[in-house]
């Protein structure tokens, strides 16, 4: 068992792609310096052109190779096009079904394709449509969450799927350090995916005050509270805050439509109004009562005690991995 790169990168080592906004150019290149493999968060409206730009400012950042993640469950034909066109490294896809035209499309722009699975009949789909490799999500992680079952029960099954396809799986929810790195890999994954980690960075575009709360709060909930109207039907994870602790029992039939603007924030180049309830994490732009939006946070965030760059997060999972496997 060892650290090998998968997908032609490096490290197995995944930055998430962080939404709205907060994997941004500055984060994914530097996790593509330090070895590993960076995500943008594509917008979740049409904006080829935006995009583009965002992917150049990327590479003009890094020679290295990077990728984006694209929510399905969005409009994303015309984004998906500049993509292609633009030509990253990965495209990474998410909550919606990964067509085999799609995949063919991706192929043929040199593109490998990596979907992220919740349960084993996504992922037994992603293999028939002939996808790169598989991100295989855990209960356990922060932001939206599709699948229901624990990482470490539902990634051996996914592993013993793939079998002899040779398509690597990816571990992701609540990993942080090199322990749940070597844990993942002791199950059969050939590399991990962190989301709340990497918001944790002095590259990421989180507002401070989000990434102070991920260092001094330890609890997570899983909830649905947040984003009801814009987005049915996709629960997600949680910092457990005085504001959530609040309104946990938000009566099923109230969603953000109704509610008071609590900020402002500037997403993707867009001005946009923040209601309460509206499921937007803050990013450095965000003004307004930030105590009182989203703060999405993975159920590992105990363990996270420090802002660091994103460099030194990815050299230190290395790290601490090939030491502890040396051990064992």
């Amino acid at each position: 068992m060892g650290l090998k790169g998968i997908l032609g990168f490096e490290y197995g080592i995944v930055q998430a792609p962080l939404g709205p906004d907060i994997s941004g150019p500055e984060l994914v290149a530097a996790v593509a310096n330090a070895g590993g493999i960076g995500l943008l968060r594509c917008p979740d409206w049409e904006c080829p052109d935006y995009l583009r730009e965002m992917i150049r400012k990327t590479k003009r950042l890094t020679e290295k190779p990077f990728g984006i993640g694209v929510v399905l469950a969005f409009p994303h034909e015309l984004n998906v096009k500049a993509i292609l066109e633009e030509k990253v490294a990965v495209l990474q896809l998410y909550w919606g079904e990964c067509s085999k035209e799609l995949v063919d499309d991706a192929h043929r722009a040199g593109i490998k394709v990596v979907p992220q699975v919740g349960n084993v009949e996504e992922a037994r789909k992603a293999v028939a449509v002939g996808v790169d490799a598989i991100i295989v999500q855990g209960h356990e992680a922060g932001g939206h969450v599709i699948g229901k079952d624990a990482l470490f029960s539902l990634l051996p099954r996914v592993v013993d799927l793939v079998g002899e396809c040779e398509i690597p799986v990816i571990a992701a929810g609540g990993i942080v350090d090199g322990r749940g790195y070597v844990a993942a890999l002791s199950l059969g994954a050939q590399g991990v995916c962190l989301g709340t980690r990497f918001v944790a960075t002095h590259e990421s575009y989180a507002h401070p005050i989000y990434k102070r709360r991920l260092v001094e709060y330890e609890k997570t909930e899983y909830t649905d509270i947040f984003g009801r109207a814009r987005w049915p039907g996709a629960p997600q994870r949680v910092l457990q805050t005085p504001f959530f602790d609040d309104w946990r029992s938000l009566p099923p039939d109230e969603n953000e439509v109704n509610q008071p603007v609590i900020g402002r924030s500037t997403i993707h180049g867009v001005e946009k109004e923040i209601r309460r309830f509206s499921g937007t994490v803050p990013n450095v732009t965000t003004t307004g009562d930030l105590e009182s939006m989203a703060m999405y946070a993975g159920q590992s965030v105990g363990l996270i005690k420090e802002i660091l760059p994103a460099g030194e997060v990815v050299k230190n999972l290395v790290e601490e991995a090939q030491l502890l496997m040396r051990k064992l």
